[in-house]
């Protein structure tokens, strides 16, 4: 039979199609191989970090990343601002603190346990306070986190009061995780995890309900979406994502005080996604790296470093307001054409 005669195969695989064929491909570029390039680069860079402070510096990293990534999904996608998101981060924090030291449970049990809390209070209050839109949500989500920093202050008797409280080391399948070193590889694997799990949700249909929902709440009715529905899980998930954070972060720190709640750290959260791009993955990534390590950096110039530091953050908010990486990655496709 001659070569044109051939019959063709169906359902194996042709020689050409190769991994290298694979990773050329425009779809795998696009989605795959960010991934793979963030998985290199987290999994070297122990190799570079000379001291356990280097290690503290991309720990707080990852998992203001993390926090960032979360909170882009409901600031970004879904257009729902919370200024309180820190007041979930120091539920699961404290979650896991009370139920380790007072109540003697295992410190997985109790992180399952704290984020379920933290899911159902959520759903409560996003039943309630998602109703609302603009600076009345902004002010209500405010209102929450201040009540969670009052009440950790002011329950002496289980957080510390303003003095915090000590936390145990958390224990994972018979080993104990302490130290620097160990917790890094934790933290770099959740990133990932949040990375995939997040750009999965933006493809998908309901991705794509969100940012329907965050152009027009309206038109996104009429179509058929279920707004309500759609704000209420992004904010639980958001939600549950900051209290399993706050509960790894309070086992590696081995101490916490009702600052990991307070306003600062909310606002802190916000400026992430707002300067690293909202609506924009890659963006919170960024934006949580940037402002974690700017505090450092600035150290030097005494006296001025905050000053610097807005001076930075009103600039980035001028020139570039759709965030760092949006604006940055639209000025080199222009440059392309």
């Amino acid at each position: 039979m001659s070569e044109a005669s051939t019959p063709p195969t169906i359902g194996r695989s042709s020689p050409e199609i190769t991994a290298a064929a694979l990773a050329t491909a425009p779809g795998f570029r696009s989605r795959h191989l960010p991934v793979i390039v963030l998985a290199v680069v987290l999994a070297a860079l122990p190799t570079v970090l000379p001291n356990a402070y280097y290690y503290d510096v991309a720990i707080r990293i990852l998992a203001n990343a993390v926090l960032a990534i979360a909170l882009n999904l409901l600031i970004g996608y879904c257009g729902q601002i919370s200024l309180g998101h820190a007041g979930f981060f120091g539920l699961g924090a404290y979650g896991s603190a009370i139920l380790t030291t007072h109540r003697d449970w295992t410190a997985p049990m109790a992180l399952l346990a704290s984020a379920a809390i933290v899911g159902v209070v959520a759903w409560v209050v996003a039943r309630v306070i998602l109703r609302l839109k603009g600076h009345y949500l902004a002010m209500a989500t405010l209102g929450l986190g201040i009540i969670v920093t009052i009440v950790l202050t002011n329950e002496a008797s289980l957080t510390g009061g303003p003095d915090g409280m000590s936390v145990g080391d958390m224990k994972l399948f018979g080993l104990r995780l302490t130290g620097e070193k160990v917790w890094y590889p934790v933290f770099a694997i959740l990133l990932v995890f949040a990375v995939v799990l997040a750009a999965n949700l933006v493809e998908s249909p309901a991705g794509r309900a969100l940012r329907a929902l965050h152009g027009s709440e309206v038109a996104a009715r009429v179509v058929g979406i279920d707004t309500a529905s759609f704000k209420t899980r992004v904010f639980v998930l958001s939600a549950v994502v900051a209290a399993v954070m706050g509960s790894l972060t309070a086992h590696y720190l081995g101490f916490i005080t009702p600052q990991v709640a307070s306003f600062h750290k909310s606002v802190e959260l916000v400026t992430m996604v707002v300067v690293g791009g909202m609506a924009s993955i890659w963006g919170s990534v960024f934006g949580a790296a940037l402002l974690s390590l700017l505090p450092d950096l600035l150290a030097r110039f005494e006296g001025f470093e905050t000053v610097i530091f807005g001076v930075i953050l009103v600039a980035t908010m001028i020139f570039l307001p759709r965030g760092m990486v949006p604006s940055l990655a639209r000025l080199v496709r222009r440059e392309g054409r």
